[in-house]
Protein backbone atom coordinates (compact mmCIF):
# COMPACT_ATOMS: atom_id res chain seq x y z
CA UNK A 1 0.00 0.00 0.00
CA UNK A 2 1.49 3.26 -0.92
CA UNK A 3 1.09 6.40 1.51
CA UNK A 4 1.14 8.67 -1.56
CA UNK A 5 -1.44 11.09 -2.60
CA UNK A 6 -3.82 10.86 -5.22
CA UNK A 7 -1.52 10.81 -8.95
CA UNK A 8 0.70 9.50 -10.18
CA UNK A 9 2.80 7.74 -7.30
CA UNK A 10 6.27 7.22 -9.30
CA UNK A 11 6.53 10.51 -10.72
CA UNK A 12 6.66 12.13 -7.00
CA UNK A 13 9.90 10.92 -6.22
CA UNK A 14 11.71 13.83 -8.57
CA UNK A 15 8.93 16.27 -7.57
CA UNK A 16 9.85 17.08 -3.97
CA UNK A 17 10.32 20.79 -2.72
CA UNK A 18 13.63 22.63 -2.66
CA UNK A 19 13.87 21.96 0.73
CA UNK A 20 13.71 17.87 0.38
CA UNK A 21 16.28 18.30 -2.42
CA UNK A 22 18.26 20.90 0.01
CA UNK A 23 18.36 18.59 3.05
CA UNK A 24 18.96 15.13 0.58
CA UNK A 25 22.06 17.09 -1.47
CA UNK A 26 23.84 17.64 2.39
CA UNK A 27 22.58 14.08 3.85
CA UNK A 28 25.34 12.65 0.69
CA UNK A 29 27.50 15.27 2.25
CA UNK A 30 26.87 13.96 5.49
CA UNK A 31 27.45 10.18 4.71
CA UNK A 32 30.15 10.92 2.98
CA UNK A 33 32.25 11.05 5.84
CA UNK A 34 32.29 7.91 6.88
CA UNK A 35 34.23 6.23 4.13
CA UNK A 36 35.88 9.44 2.79
CA UNK A 37 39.22 9.04 4.26
CA UNK A 38 39.32 4.65 4.09
CA UNK A 39 41.70 5.57 0.31
CA UNK A 40 43.93 7.96 2.53
CA UNK A 41 44.96 6.66 5.37
CA UNK A 42 47.93 5.53 4.42
CA UNK A 43 48.81 9.12 3.11
CA UNK A 44 48.00 10.60 6.49
CA UNK A 45 50.14 8.46 8.32
CA UNK A 46 52.96 9.62 5.86
CA UNK A 47 51.79 12.89 5.59
CA UNK A 48 51.90 13.38 9.74
CA UNK A 49 54.23 10.36 10.54
CA UNK A 50 52.20 8.64 12.48
CA UNK A 51 51.26 4.95 12.70
CA UNK A 52 48.36 2.75 11.85
CA UNK A 53 46.74 2.84 15.43
CA UNK A 54 47.30 6.21 15.52
CA UNK A 55 45.66 7.22 12.04
CA UNK A 56 43.11 4.82 12.90
CA UNK A 57 42.01 7.29 15.69
CA UNK A 58 40.57 9.18 13.24
CA UNK A 59 37.43 7.21 13.37
CA UNK A 60 38.02 6.05 17.05
CA UNK A 61 37.48 9.96 18.31
CA UNK A 62 34.28 10.71 15.35
CA UNK A 63 32.62 7.54 16.59
CA UNK A 64 33.12 8.14 20.31
CA UNK A 65 31.80 11.44 19.84
CA UNK A 66 29.12 10.53 17.76
CA UNK A 67 28.28 7.52 19.96
CA UNK A 68 27.55 9.98 23.15
CA UNK A 69 25.91 12.20 21.30
CA UNK A 70 23.51 10.10 19.73
CA UNK A 71 21.80 9.92 23.58
CA UNK A 72 21.22 13.77 23.36
CA UNK A 73 19.99 14.39 20.20
CA UNK A 74 16.62 13.91 20.74
CA UNK A 75 17.10 16.13 24.13
CA UNK A 76 18.31 18.72 21.74
CA UNK A 77 15.88 18.14 18.14
CA UNK A 78 12.65 18.04 20.56
CA UNK A 79 13.69 21.67 22.09
CA UNK A 80 14.61 23.67 19.33
CA UNK A 81 13.05 21.83 16.54
CA UNK A 82 14.76 19.79 13.47
CA UNK A 83 15.34 22.72 11.22
CA UNK A 84 17.79 24.39 14.05
CA UNK A 85 19.24 20.65 14.73
CA UNK A 86 20.20 20.15 11.26
CA UNK A 87 21.44 23.28 10.73
CA UNK A 88 23.52 23.00 13.67
CA UNK A 89 24.72 19.50 12.64
CA UNK A 90 25.61 20.77 8.84
CA UNK A 91 27.74 23.84 10.40
CA UNK A 92 29.81 21.51 12.51
CA UNK A 93 30.81 19.05 10.27
CA UNK A 94 31.60 21.93 7.55
CA UNK A 95 33.74 23.90 10.26
CA UNK A 96 35.48 20.81 11.38
CA UNK A 97 35.91 19.18 8.13
CA UNK A 98 37.48 22.41 7.17
CA UNK A 99 39.98 22.55 10.49
CA UNK A 100 40.64 18.68 9.70
CA UNK A 101 42.55 19.90 6.16
CA UNK A 102 44.71 22.42 8.00
CA UNK A 103 45.99 19.66 10.91
CA UNK A 104 49.79 19.69 11.25
CA UNK A 105 49.96 17.02 14.31
CA UNK A 106 47.77 13.43 14.05
CA UNK A 107 46.75 15.05 17.37
CA UNK A 108 45.08 17.81 15.75
CA UNK A 109 43.66 15.93 13.10
CA UNK A 110 41.87 13.48 15.63
CA UNK A 111 40.51 16.41 17.68
CA UNK A 112 39.07 17.97 14.55
CA UNK A 113 37.24 14.67 13.11
CA UNK A 114 35.42 14.29 16.88
CA UNK A 115 34.06 17.63 15.96
CA UNK A 116 33.01 16.20 13.04
CA UNK A 117 31.25 13.65 14.77
CA UNK A 118 29.98 16.12 16.53
CA UNK A 119 28.06 16.94 13.80
CA UNK A 120 27.02 14.13 12.28
CA UNK A 121 25.38 12.94 15.29
CA UNK A 122 22.90 16.25 15.12
CA UNK A 123 22.58 16.04 11.34
CA UNK A 124 22.08 12.30 10.62
CA UNK A 125 20.23 11.39 13.55
CA UNK A 126 17.65 14.15 12.35
CA UNK A 127 17.70 14.30 8.48
CA UNK A 128 15.07 11.56 7.67
CA UNK A 129 12.15 13.19 10.10
CA UNK A 130 12.99 16.77 8.19
CA UNK A 131 13.12 15.68 4.85
CA UNK A 132 9.54 13.28 5.60
CA UNK A 133 8.25 16.32 7.39
CA UNK A 134 9.18 18.24 4.39
CA UNK A 135 7.85 16.07 1.68
CA UNK A 136 4.90 16.48 -0.45
CA UNK A 137 3.64 14.32 -4.01
CA UNK A 138 4.45 11.32 -1.76
CA UNK A 139 6.12 10.83 1.51
CA UNK A 140 7.11 7.22 0.85
CA UNK A 141 9.23 8.68 -1.88
CA UNK A 142 10.77 11.08 0.10
CA UNK A 143 11.94 8.04 2.32
CA UNK A 144 13.40 6.08 -0.50
CA UNK A 145 15.03 9.41 -1.35
CA UNK A 146 16.58 9.34 1.67
CA UNK A 147 17.70 5.76 1.31
CA UNK A 148 19.41 7.29 -2.14
CA UNK A 149 21.14 9.70 -0.49
CA UNK A 150 22.52 7.48 2.11
CA UNK A 151 23.57 4.95 -0.19
CA UNK A 152 25.05 7.31 -2.44
CA UNK A 153 26.84 8.91 0.49
CA UNK A 154 28.30 5.75 1.45
CA UNK A 155 29.73 4.50 -2.02
CA UNK A 156 30.59 7.93 -3.36
CA UNK A 157 32.54 8.85 -0.29
CA UNK A 158 35.80 6.53 -0.82
CA UNK A 159 35.71 7.81 -4.72
CA UNK A 160 36.04 11.80 -3.65
CA UNK A 161 38.88 11.03 -1.05
CA UNK A 162 40.72 8.94 -3.69
CA UNK A 163 40.36 11.46 -6.02
CA UNK A 164 40.99 14.57 -3.88
CA UNK A 165 43.58 12.81 -1.80
CA UNK A 166 45.95 11.61 -4.71
CA UNK A 167 46.41 15.43 -4.88
CA UNK A 168 47.15 15.62 -1.11
CA UNK A 169 45.37 14.20 1.87
CA UNK A 170 44.46 17.47 3.25
CA UNK A 171 41.98 17.83 0.22
CA UNK A 172 39.40 16.12 1.25
CA UNK A 173 38.80 17.31 3.92
CA UNK A 174 38.13 20.89 2.13
CA UNK A 175 35.87 19.27 -0.52
CA UNK A 176 33.56 17.85 2.21
CA UNK A 177 33.35 20.92 3.96
CA UNK A 178 32.94 23.07 0.63
CA UNK A 179 30.10 20.70 -0.11
CA UNK A 180 28.61 20.92 3.18
CA UNK A 181 28.78 24.69 3.71
CA UNK A 182 26.51 24.23 0.11
CA UNK A 183 24.41 21.98 1.72
CA UNK A 184 24.12 24.58 4.94
CA UNK A 185 23.05 27.52 2.98
CA UNK A 186 20.80 25.46 1.07
CA UNK A 187 19.07 24.28 4.10
CA UNK A 188 18.91 27.76 5.06
CA UNK A 189 17.27 29.06 2.31
CA UNK A 190 14.84 26.37 1.53
CA UNK A 191 13.87 24.69 4.47
CA UNK A 192 11.11 26.33 6.99
CA UNK A 193 10.95 25.92 10.43
CA UNK A 194 9.86 22.44 11.38
CA UNK A 195 7.58 21.98 14.44
CA UNK A 196 8.99 21.01 18.02
CA UNK A 197 8.23 17.36 19.21
CA UNK A 198 4.84 17.00 21.32
CA UNK A 199 6.78 15.36 24.24
CA UNK A 200 10.54 16.84 24.77
CA UNK A 201 13.07 14.12 25.02
CA UNK A 202 14.91 13.56 28.17
CA UNK A 203 18.65 13.08 28.50
CA UNK A 204 18.09 10.03 29.97
CA UNK A 205 15.15 8.31 28.46
CA UNK A 206 17.99 6.00 26.43
CA UNK A 207 19.69 4.79 28.99
CA UNK A 208 15.96 3.42 30.56
CA UNK A 209 15.43 2.46 26.87
CA UNK A 210 18.37 -0.69 27.35
CA UNK A 211 16.66 -1.93 30.71
CA UNK A 212 14.55 -3.62 28.18
CA UNK A 213 15.53 -6.76 27.70
CA UNK A 214 15.10 -7.04 24.47
CA UNK A 215 16.74 -4.27 23.29
CA UNK A 216 19.14 -4.50 25.20
CA UNK A 217 19.54 -8.05 23.67
CA UNK A 218 19.78 -6.63 20.55
CA UNK A 219 22.23 -3.95 20.79
CA UNK A 220 24.49 -6.03 22.39
CA UNK A 221 24.39 -8.23 19.50
CA UNK A 222 24.67 -5.17 17.27
CA UNK A 223 27.81 -3.97 19.37
CA UNK A 224 29.70 -7.08 18.31
CA UNK A 225 28.74 -7.04 14.89
CA UNK A 226 30.06 -3.49 14.64
CA UNK A 227 32.65 -4.80 15.96
CA UNK A 228 33.67 -6.43 13.03
CA UNK A 229 32.20 -4.15 10.56
CA UNK A 230 34.44 -1.67 11.75
CA UNK A 231 37.52 -3.52 11.33
CA UNK A 232 36.97 -4.10 7.63
CA UNK A 233 35.62 0.10 7.23
CA UNK A 234 39.35 1.21 8.94
CA UNK A 235 42.28 -1.91 9.02
CA UNK A 236 41.69 -3.43 5.44
CA UNK A 237 43.75 0.27 3.72
CA UNK A 238 46.62 -0.70 6.12
CA UNK A 239 46.09 -4.17 4.40
CA UNK A 240 46.36 -4.02 1.01
CA UNK A 241 48.89 -0.63 1.08
CA UNK A 242 47.49 0.34 -2.49
CA UNK A 243 46.86 3.43 -4.36
CA UNK A 244 44.38 5.75 -3.00
CA UNK A 245 42.44 5.35 -6.43
CA UNK A 246 42.70 1.23 -6.02
CA UNK A 247 40.92 1.50 -2.34
CA UNK A 248 38.48 3.67 -3.46
CA UNK A 249 37.39 1.87 -5.94
CA UNK A 250 37.27 -1.35 -3.71
CA UNK A 251 35.37 0.14 -1.08
CA UNK A 252 32.94 2.06 -3.77
CA UNK A 253 31.89 -1.86 -4.70
CA UNK A 254 31.83 -2.03 -0.49
CA UNK A 255 29.84 0.75 0.00
CA UNK A 256 27.44 0.74 -3.49
CA UNK A 257 27.00 -3.47 -2.37
CA UNK A 258 25.56 -2.31 1.12
CA UNK A 259 23.25 0.12 -0.18
CA UNK A 260 21.69 -2.34 -2.85
CA UNK A 261 21.16 -5.05 -0.32
CA UNK A 262 20.09 -2.50 2.38
CA UNK A 263 17.31 -1.28 -0.01
CA UNK A 264 16.48 -3.38 -2.46
CA UNK A 265 17.53 -7.17 -1.18
CA UNK A 266 16.77 -6.47 2.31
CA UNK A 267 13.36 -6.46 2.53
CA UNK A 268 12.46 -9.10 -0.21
CA UNK A 269 13.86 -11.75 2.06
CA UNK A 270 12.24 -10.15 5.80
CA UNK A 271 8.66 -11.60 3.90
CA UNK A 272 10.34 -14.62 3.98
CA UNK A 273 12.69 -15.24 7.01
CA UNK A 274 12.39 -14.37 10.37
CA UNK A 275 14.83 -11.60 11.38
CA UNK A 276 16.71 -14.06 14.01
CA UNK A 277 17.17 -16.49 10.87
CA UNK A 278 18.94 -13.76 8.65
CA UNK A 279 20.61 -12.17 11.39
CA UNK A 280 22.31 -15.29 12.58
CA UNK A 281 22.98 -16.52 9.03
CA UNK A 282 23.95 -13.55 7.75
CA UNK A 283 26.54 -13.12 10.52
CA UNK A 284 27.72 -16.59 9.93
CA UNK A 285 28.43 -15.57 6.30
CA UNK A 286 30.62 -12.18 7.64
CA UNK A 287 32.61 -14.34 9.58
CA UNK A 288 33.41 -16.59 6.75
CA UNK A 289 34.51 -13.80 4.68
CA UNK A 290 36.20 -11.87 7.51
CA UNK A 291 38.32 -15.09 7.40
CA UNK A 292 39.03 -14.92 3.87
CA UNK A 293 40.35 -11.81 4.59
CA UNK A 294 42.54 -13.42 7.21
CA UNK A 295 44.18 -16.20 5.25
CA UNK A 296 43.19 -15.11 1.89
CA UNK A 297 45.54 -13.45 -1.12
CA UNK A 298 45.12 -9.72 -2.14
CA UNK A 299 42.10 -10.83 -4.67
CA UNK A 300 40.35 -12.75 -2.10
CA UNK A 301 40.98 -10.10 0.14
CA UNK A 302 39.25 -7.91 -2.03
CA UNK A 303 36.58 -10.02 -3.09
CA UNK A 304 35.57 -10.53 0.72
CA UNK A 305 35.80 -6.67 1.14
CA UNK A 306 32.91 -5.86 -1.80
CA UNK A 307 30.62 -9.11 -0.78
CA UNK A 308 30.51 -8.35 2.93
CA UNK A 309 29.30 -4.58 1.31
CA UNK A 310 26.42 -7.23 0.45
CA UNK A 311 26.09 -9.24 3.66
CA UNK A 312 26.09 -6.17 5.95
CA UNK A 313 23.34 -4.25 3.91
CA UNK A 314 21.06 -6.77 4.93
CA UNK A 315 22.26 -6.94 9.12
CA UNK A 316 21.56 -3.23 9.02
CA UNK A 317 18.34 -3.52 7.91
CA UNK A 318 17.21 -6.31 10.76
CA UNK A 319 19.38 -5.03 13.45
CA UNK A 320 17.64 -1.77 13.14
CA UNK A 321 14.18 -3.48 12.52
CA UNK A 322 14.40 -5.09 15.84
CA UNK A 323 15.69 -2.38 17.65
CA UNK A 324 12.83 -0.08 17.34
CA UNK A 325 10.40 -1.98 17.04
CA UNK A 326 11.30 -4.91 20.18
CA UNK A 327 10.38 -2.45 22.93
CA UNK A 328 7.17 -0.38 23.65
CA UNK A 329 9.50 3.02 24.25
CA UNK A 330 9.29 5.67 21.64
CA UNK A 331 10.97 5.00 18.55
CA UNK A 332 13.30 8.25 18.88
CA UNK A 333 14.67 6.62 22.14
CA UNK A 334 14.82 3.45 21.13
CA UNK A 335 17.01 4.68 18.51
CA UNK A 336 19.17 7.12 20.40
CA UNK A 337 19.85 3.70 22.55
CA UNK A 338 20.24 1.14 19.88
CA UNK A 339 22.69 3.67 18.01
CA UNK A 340 24.65 4.44 21.07
CA UNK A 341 26.10 1.24 21.61
CA UNK A 342 26.33 0.33 18.09
CA UNK A 343 28.08 3.21 17.05
CA UNK A 344 30.52 2.67 20.34
CA UNK A 345 32.16 -0.20 18.43
CA UNK A 346 33.53 2.27 16.05
CA UNK A 347 35.09 3.37 19.30
CA UNK A 348 37.28 0.53 19.84
CA UNK A 349 37.86 -1.68 16.34
CA UNK A 350 39.49 0.77 14.53
CA UNK A 351 42.30 1.53 17.00
CA UNK A 352 42.08 -2.39 18.16
CA UNK A 353 42.53 -3.84 14.72
CA UNK A 354 45.80 -2.43 13.95
CA UNK A 355 47.55 -2.71 17.51
CA UNK A 356 46.33 -6.12 17.53
CA UNK A 357 48.39 -6.16 14.20
CA UNK A 358 51.33 -4.70 15.54
CA UNK A 359 51.60 -7.72 17.90
CA UNK A 360 50.20 -10.87 16.47
CA UNK A 361 49.86 -9.59 12.91
CA UNK A 362 47.34 -8.68 10.26
CA UNK A 363 45.58 -11.97 10.49
CA UNK A 364 44.61 -11.88 13.86
CA UNK A 365 42.91 -8.74 13.26
CA UNK A 366 40.61 -10.64 11.27
CA UNK A 367 40.06 -13.51 13.20
CA UNK A 368 39.70 -11.51 16.33
CA UNK A 369 36.61 -9.81 13.70
CA UNK A 370 35.33 -12.88 12.88
CA UNK A 371 34.89 -14.20 16.32
CA UNK A 372 33.16 -10.86 17.11
CA UNK A 373 30.78 -11.37 14.28
CA UNK A 374 29.66 -15.16 15.75
CA UNK A 375 29.45 -13.89 18.88
CA UNK A 376 27.07 -11.24 18.38
CA UNK A 377 24.89 -13.92 16.24
CA UNK A 378 25.83 -16.29 19.78
CA UNK A 379 24.01 -13.36 21.21
CA UNK A 380 20.81 -13.46 19.14
CA UNK A 381 20.49 -17.06 19.76
CA UNK A 382 21.06 -17.38 23.53
CA UNK A 383 18.76 -14.28 24.15
CA UNK A 384 16.27 -15.51 21.14
CA UNK A 385 13.98 -15.52 24.12
CA UNK A 386 13.91 -12.22 24.56
CA UNK A 387 13.25 -11.63 20.54
CA UNK A 388 8.93 -11.88 20.56
CA UNK A 389 7.69 -12.40 17.17
CA UNK A 390 11.56 -11.68 15.02
CA UNK A 391 12.32 -15.28 16.03
CA UNK A 392 8.74 -16.39 14.07
CA UNK A 393 8.57 -17.78 10.63
CA UNK A 394 6.74 -16.69 8.25
CA UNK A 395 3.68 -18.39 7.81
CA UNK A 396 3.00 -20.79 4.54
CA UNK A 397 -0.64 -20.88 2.98
CA UNK A 398 -2.63 -23.31 4.57
CA UNK A 399 -3.63 -25.81 2.18
CA UNK A 400 -6.77 -27.19 4.77
CA UNK A 401 -7.27 -23.73 5.38
CA UNK A 402 -8.24 -22.61 2.00
CA UNK A 403 -10.36 -25.59 1.24
CA UNK A 404 -13.19 -24.11 3.88
CA UNK A 405 -15.80 -21.21 2.28
CA UNK A 406 -14.70 -18.33 4.47
CA UNK A 407 -18.33 -16.53 5.65
CA UNK A 408 -16.89 -12.80 7.24
CA UNK A 409 -17.03 -9.70 5.72
CA UNK A 410 -15.10 -7.96 2.78
CA UNK A 411 -11.78 -7.08 4.00
CA UNK A 412 -11.23 -3.72 1.09
CA UNK A 413 -7.56 -2.68 1.93
CA UNK A 414 -7.02 1.29 0.52
CA UNK A 415 -3.33 2.73 0.53
CA UNK A 416 -4.74 6.38 -0.03
CA UNK A 417 -3.78 6.63 -3.92
CA UNK A 418 -6.12 8.11 -6.46
CA UNK A 419 -7.54 4.18 -7.22
CA UNK A 420 -9.09 4.33 -3.79
CA UNK A 421 -12.72 5.17 -5.24
CA UNK A 422 -12.54 2.59 -7.86
CA UNK A 423 -11.58 0.31 -4.90
CA UNK A 424 -14.06 0.66 -2.47
CA UNK A 425 -16.78 0.57 -5.27
CA UNK A 426 -15.68 -2.39 -6.31
CA UNK A 427 -16.08 -3.38 -3.18
CA UNK A 428 -19.47 -1.85 -2.19
CA UNK A 429 -20.78 -3.90 -5.42
CA UNK A 430 -19.32 -7.22 -4.02
CA UNK A 431 -20.23 -6.88 -0.85
CA UNK A 432 -24.11 -5.86 -1.88
CA UNK A 433 -24.10 -9.10 -4.11
CA UNK A 434 -23.84 -11.59 -1.07
CA UNK A 435 -25.36 -9.30 1.58
CA UNK A 436 -21.72 -9.21 3.86
CA UNK A 437 -20.17 -6.14 5.68
CA UNK A 438 -17.33 -4.41 5.03
CA UNK A 439 -14.45 -4.09 6.75
CA UNK A 440 -12.02 -1.11 5.62
CA UNK A 441 -8.22 -1.59 6.08
CA UNK A 442 -5.95 1.32 5.66
CA UNK A 443 -2.23 0.88 6.58
CA UNK A 444 -0.10 3.27 7.61
CA UNK A 445 3.98 2.16 6.41
CA UNK A 446 6.56 2.79 8.40
CA UNK A 447 10.24 2.79 7.07
CA UNK A 448 13.38 1.83 8.82
CA UNK A 449 16.59 3.06 7.44
CA UNK A 450 20.12 2.91 9.52
CA UNK A 451 18.84 2.99 12.65
CA UNK A 452 15.77 5.81 12.20
CA UNK A 453 12.26 5.67 11.34
CA UNK A 454 9.97 7.44 9.87
CA UNK A 455 6.21 7.29 9.46
CA UNK A 456 4.94 7.87 6.09
CA UNK A 457 1.97 9.50 7.46
CA UNK A 458 0.51 11.23 10.11
CA UNK A 459 -2.06 9.81 12.34
CA UNK A 460 -5.09 12.24 11.28
CA UNK A 461 -4.09 11.12 7.71
CA UNK A 462 -4.42 7.66 7.78
CA UNK A 463 -8.02 7.99 9.52
CA UNK A 464 -9.24 10.54 7.16
CA UNK A 465 -8.91 7.74 4.68
CA UNK A 466 -10.98 5.39 6.79
CA UNK A 467 -13.54 7.55 7.83
CA UNK A 468 -14.17 8.97 4.20
CA UNK A 469 -14.70 4.93 2.81
CA UNK A 470 -16.78 4.59 6.00
CA UNK A 471 -18.76 7.89 5.31
CA UNK A 472 -19.36 6.25 1.40
CA UNK A 473 -20.72 3.06 2.54
CA UNK A 474 -23.22 4.12 4.91
CA UNK A 475 -24.75 5.89 2.34
CA UNK A 476 -25.15 3.51 0.40
CA UNK A 477 -27.09 1.62 3.07
CA UNK A 478 -23.89 -1.48 3.50
CA UNK A 479 -23.17 -1.93 6.94
CA UNK A 480 -18.91 -1.24 7.31
CA UNK A 481 -16.66 -0.82 10.41
CA UNK A 482 -12.96 0.53 9.78
CA UNK A 483 -9.38 -0.35 10.93
CA UNK A 484 -6.43 1.85 10.93
CA UNK A 485 -2.92 -0.30 11.78
CA UNK A 486 1.01 0.72 11.50
CA UNK A 487 3.27 -1.47 10.16
CA UNK A 488 6.74 -2.11 8.78
CA UNK A 489 6.99 -1.46 4.87
CA UNK A 490 7.91 -4.82 4.32
CA UNK A 491 5.37 -7.04 6.25
CA UNK A 492 2.52 -4.74 4.70
CA UNK A 493 1.09 -7.54 2.72
CA UNK A 494 1.34 -10.20 5.64
CA UNK A 495 -0.66 -7.55 7.77
CA UNK A 496 -3.29 -7.43 5.23
CA UNK A 497 -3.04 -11.83 5.45
CA UNK A 498 -3.35 -11.42 8.92
CA UNK A 499 -6.41 -8.81 9.22
CA UNK A 500 -8.34 -11.40 6.86
CA UNK A 501 -7.48 -14.29 8.65
CA UNK A 502 -8.66 -12.86 11.86
CA UNK A 503 -12.01 -11.92 10.22
CA UNK A 504 -12.44 -14.89 8.52
CA UNK A 505 -12.87 -12.47 5.20
CA UNK A 506 -14.65 -13.61 2.09
CA UNK A 507 -13.03 -11.52 -0.23
CA UNK A 508 -10.19 -9.27 0.04
CA UNK A 509 -10.15 -6.42 -2.09
CA UNK A 510 -7.39 -3.90 -2.92
CA UNK A 511 -5.81 -1.93 -5.79
CA UNK A 512 -3.42 -4.23 -8.33
CA UNK A 513 0.25 -3.37 -9.15
CA UNK A 514 1.09 0.61 -9.07
CA UNK A 515 2.87 1.46 -12.58
CA UNK A 516 6.20 3.45 -12.18
CA UNK A 517 5.88 3.65 -7.88
CA UNK A 518 9.46 3.06 -6.82
CA UNK A 519 8.23 1.71 -3.12
CA UNK A 520 7.33 -1.53 -5.10
CA UNK A 521 10.66 -1.68 -6.52
CA UNK A 522 12.36 -1.80 -2.91
CA UNK A 523 9.47 -4.11 -1.03
CA UNK A 524 7.97 -5.81 -3.76
CA UNK A 525 4.09 -5.17 -5.06
CA UNK A 526 1.81 -5.51 -2.16
CA UNK A 527 -0.99 -6.89 -4.73
CA UNK A 528 1.56 -9.28 -6.27
CA UNK A 529 2.42 -10.92 -3.05
CA UNK A 530 -1.22 -10.69 -1.76
CA UNK A 531 -2.38 -12.35 -4.53
CA UNK A 532 0.51 -15.35 -4.45
CA UNK A 533 -0.10 -16.16 -0.21
CA UNK A 534 -3.50 -15.37 0.00
CA UNK A 535 -5.65 -18.20 1.03
CA UNK A 536 -8.94 -16.97 0.31
CA UNK A 537 -10.68 -15.33 -2.52
CA UNK A 538 -8.67 -11.48 -4.20
CA UNK A 539 -9.78 -9.22 -6.21
CA UNK A 540 -7.29 -6.17 -7.78
CA UNK A 541 -8.72 -4.06 -9.08
CA UNK A 542 -6.22 -2.36 -11.68
CA UNK A 543 -4.80 0.99 -11.64
CA UNK A 544 -7.01 4.00 -13.40
CA UNK A 545 -4.50 5.78 -15.01
CA UNK A 546 -4.82 9.40 -16.48
CA UNK A 547 -4.55 9.85 -20.55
Amino acid sequence: MSSAPAGDVGSSFFRQPRAVWATAFAAVVGFMGIGLVDPILTSIAEGLQATPSQVSLLFTSYFAVTSVMMLATGFVSSRIGGRRTLLLGAALIACFAALAGTSHSVTELVLYRAGWGLGNAFFVATALSVIVAAASGGTATAILLYEAALGLGISVGPLLGAALGSLSWRYPFFGTAALMTIGFVAIALFLEAQPKAARKTSLVDPIRALGHRGLLSVAGSAFFYNYAFFTVLAFVPFVLQASAHTVGLIFFGWGLALAVFSVLVAPRLQILFSALTLGVANLVALAVLLLGMAFGSVPIIVAAVVLSGAVMGINNTVFTEMALEISPFPRPVASAAYNFVRWFAGVIAPYAAPKIAEHFGASASFVVAAVSALAAAAVLLAMRGNLGRFTAKHPKPDVAAAAVVPSGPILVALDGTANDRAILARAAKAAAAVGAPVEVLHICPLELVEGEAAVAESSSGSAGIVDLALAELHAAGLQAAGAVREELAASLPQAILDHADALDARLIVLGGRHHGDPTDLVHGSVADIVGRRATRPVMLVPEVRAD
